[in-house]
Formats: C-alpha cells, structure tokens, sequence
C-alpha cells in the first residue's frame, strides 16, 4: 500500500450505518483490493447464530488463553476480571469479539454474563469459540446479533479463560484491534480497519451501485456476463457518466 496514515479512529455511527446497506461480499471486494491478499480480512469458520441481522459494528475486544491456576489468580476477580471489563465498553455501535483461539466448541459466555451486554444495548458478539444459551438469547429479547462457530452446552473450561481485553487479537485467522468495524451478513464477517472504514464504505457502495448496472446491461442485451463482469476501470468511468445524466 501507499504511504498513509493508519491511526486507529472512532468510527462514527453514520459510517456503520452505511455499511448496513452493503452486502459482506462487496465490502471484502474492497478491503482486499486495498490491503492486498496478504492482509486476511474474512473470518474463516465463524458464521451466523442469528441468521437475518446485519452487523456493522466497533471491536471491543477480548482475549481467552488456556486455563493455569496462576493466570486464574490475575484474572478471576468478580466484576473487574477481563470479560466483564471488556463488556463494559460496549454499548450502542459496538460489538465484543472474542478470541477463543478457534475451540470450536468452548463457550465465550451464557445467558448470566452476556446479560451485561444486553443492558449495555451492545450490537452483538462476535467469537471463533461457541455460544452457550443461545435460545435464552433470542427468547428473552437481548438484541443481540452473534456469529460463533458453534453453539455449545459446554463451558470454556478446559480449553479457554478470559485473559485481557481492549488489546490487538485475532478472531477466524484476522487480525482485530480495538475499534475496528466488523461487517457482518448472512455470508460471514468481515473485518476493516477503522482508519479505513470510510473510505471502504464509500467504494463499496460504488461498486454495488456499478454491479447492478453492469447486472441491467447484461438482462438488456442478454449476453453472457463475461461481457461486463468484471467491471473494469472504464466501466466506473461509464457508470459515473450514466450517474450524472
């Protein structure tokens, strides 16, 4: 990439809401064109538990490590251990994401804990570990949008204990820091960095907006798509033209 700056900001919630309107696929389009193949920005295995919602929200982040009495002794200590810190950070506009070092089937927390996100009016949670009371979720009306790998009765023991929080993760094989906007659909999650979210959301809207006419091209002249798709550089520059009348 070009030299640039690439200080972590506060995404406002007029840029999440943008992101709401663009489909998951098109937003990954961008991201990689702009941060390469080499900077994985989907998450791989993590798929949605609420299936209809769509994600647009900051990272609050959360880190598990396998369990150790000594570790336990630093981070088990009532309402300041690490994952009721990082749930304290989240309210509207934000979603916590945790690193469960991919279990697939340790739970990130149940009904009891995730009540603090609820009252937090948090967007969701977002884990490549498991979720635990998923129905009590839904039934008691937490409002809140969760993509996991797995549901699970289970606990996080013996695999995983909440470490630390409000630090650089990963989650899925992607990398995560503190107010980064995880986008999110029925396809999966994707992750942009915050000092580029409003760039991506504005060239993800052009390119949706450039795809349904590329899409309308081909119904009307009833050729293959290869004809069009993908677009090129000229087809914008056509788009922008038909744009402005």
């Amino acid at each position: 990439m070009a030299e640039r700056a690439m200080t972590p900001v506060e995404v406002p919630q007029a840029i999440l809401d943008r992101f709401k309107q663009v489909p998951v696929a098109t937003v990954y389009t961008v991201v990689q064109r702009k941060l390469g193949l080499d900077s994985p920005c989907f998450m791989q295995g993590v798929r949605p538990m609420t299936p209809g919602k769509r994600l647009a929200a900051r990272a609050r982040t959360l880190r598990f490590l396998p369990p150790r009495p000594d570790l336990n002794r630093q981070t088990r200590i009532g309402e300041d251990s690490p994952e009721y810190k990082a749930m304290a950070r989240c309210g509207p506009g934000d979603v916590l994401v945790a690193d469960m070092m991919g279990k697939r089937y340790a739970a990130v927390a149940g009904d009891v804990k995730l009540v603090q996100l609820a009252m937090n009016r948090a967007d969701g949670l977002v884990t490549d570990g498991a979720i635990r009371d998923l129905d009590v979720l839904i039934q008691e009306e937490y409002n809140l949008i969760v993509y996991a790998q797995e549901r699970t009765p289970l606990w996080g023991r013996p695999w995983a204990d909440p470490a630390y929080e409000n630090e650089d993760i990963q989650c899925g094989g992607v990398l995560v820091r503190p107010g980064d906007v995880l986008v999110g659909d029925d396809d999966g999650i994707v992750v942009v960095p915050s000092w580029l979210a409003a760039e991506v959301v504005e060239e993800a809207e052009e390119h949706e907006e450039v795809e349904q006419y590329v899409k309308q091209k081909i119904k009307e002249e009833r050729v293959a798509p290869g004809k069009y798709y993908p677009p090129t550089p000229e087809m914008f520059e056509e788009y922008r033209r038909h744009k402005k009348g």
